[in-house]
């Protein structure tokens, strides 16, 4: 315990101090006029949420104005009349243009524009840039992020699965501590929402989607700035998975339900008036259940970052011996809340999609009418 709570420690500290370096390399502008802190705050909020070409972890202001930035950078890949390879460090975080094949590229909020050796950009009415944009393939941390933990959870479960064959069925080392959360997703999510007969062929996906989420969800709490999960384009992809996989293996029960809810109840004459109702009703529902699954998990995700980096905030708004250690411990506090709530958002994601497995494999027993019912 005494470990997990300075790790804990050492994790906000890391944030704060990353954050402090870069306030303190952003608090004046190359002109040498001061920009307002809380715009300097909200500014660095943005630049978390976002994704980037670029790990960064604190940057630094030189006596003579250049700004200094420590990170890793990522590979730009781009399609424009062929493939254009070279690092992200040219663009010097949007400072400088990069030159490739003879064409100049400027990074204009995250996004690659192309434009001349001037960097010479133009805007609509609304200040969205028109540069002609070139077909995007880089890889950024998010989708760093994303190997990362696609390749751990290969090799922790293949681990996994060895030791098993190795000690007849025990498990060893970190398999010790996966196996109950294995156990737990099998016997009390899959088998009592999708069935003792239909559950095996979603165990693998329900699987995949509980860790893969859970593992982003925790490497979005450390000082490396990654909010893989409070990207909408990755949990759209996600739910849209579910969708997929609930509605292709959908039985005819599933579908019969979907166009005609009512079955036998009543001849279709009287039924017609409710339907113009009640089917577009069902249909709608198939949309509506993905978008509640992308719509839960970005937004609890991306509120968590954005409550955790704003009380960081206040530090330097308060500036006082009362304030600023206040909202640090306030953060350390939303911090160890947001470490649960990452495992509490892969938990009801998974439990979900399980549900929607388990409407849709669902099937209904299909009893003749009683004799009886014949002398009504």
């Amino acid at each position: 315990m005494r470990s997990l709570f300075t790790i804990k420690v050492l994790l906000i500290c890391s944030i704060f101090l990353g954050y402090s370096l870069s306030a303190t390399a952003k608090e004046e502008t190359s002109e040498g006029t001061k920009k307002d802190l809380k715009t300097e705050i909200k500014e660095y909020i943005d630049h978390h949420l976002k994704d980037s070409h670029d790990f960064s972890i604190f940057s630094y202001t030189e006596d003579s104005g250049k700004h200094v930035y420590i990170g890793l950078p990522l590979p730009i890949i781009l399609w424009d009349n062929g493939i254009h390879v070279f690092s992200s460090s040219q663009f010097h975080h949007g400072e400088t243009l990069a030159q490739a094949g003879g064409n100049y590229y400027a990074l204009d909020h995250g996004k690659i524009y192309k434009t001349d050796a001037e960097g010479t950009m133009t805007y609509d009415e609304e200040g969205h840039a028109t540069n002609l944009k070139p077909i995007d393939f880089s890889v950024t941390k998010n989708v760093v992020m994303m190997i990362i933990t696609g390749l751990l959870m290969l090799w922790l479960f293949s681990s996994l699965a060895r030791s098993y064959a190795k000690n007849n069925g025990v498990p060893t080392g970190a398999g010790r501590f996966f196996e109950p959360i294995v156990l737990y997703i099998r016997d009390d999510i899959a088998k009592p929402t999708i069935g003792e007969k239909r559950y095996r062929k979603y165990m693998p996906f329900l699987l995949t989607i509980f860790f893969f989420i859970w593992f982003l969800n925790m490497f979005g709490l450390t000082p490396l700035g990654v909010n893989v999960t409070g990207n909408i384009a990755i949990t759209f992809g996600l739910a849209l998975l579910t969708f997929l996989i609930t509605n292709f293996t959908g039985t005819k029960d599933y579908w019969k339900h979907l166009v005609d809810p009512l079955g036998n109840a009543m001849p279709w004459y009287g039924k017609l008036p409710i339907y113009i109702i009640l089917v577009p009703i069902e249909l709608l529902g198939l949309i509506i259940k993905p978008f509640a699954l992308l719509i839960r998990l970005y937004a609890n995700m991306q509120a968590g970052h954005i409550v955790l980096m704003s009380l960081i905030g206040l530090m330097f708004i308060f500036k006082s011996w009362i304030g600023s250690p206040l909202s640090f411990f306030l953060a350390f506090a939303i911090t160890l809340i947001e470490i649960l709530v990452a495992l509490l958002q892969a938990y009801i994601f998974t439990m979900l999609s399980s549900l929607y497995f388990g409407f849709a494999s669902e099937e209904h027993d299909h009893h003749e009418e009683e004799p009886e019912l014949a002398h009504l």
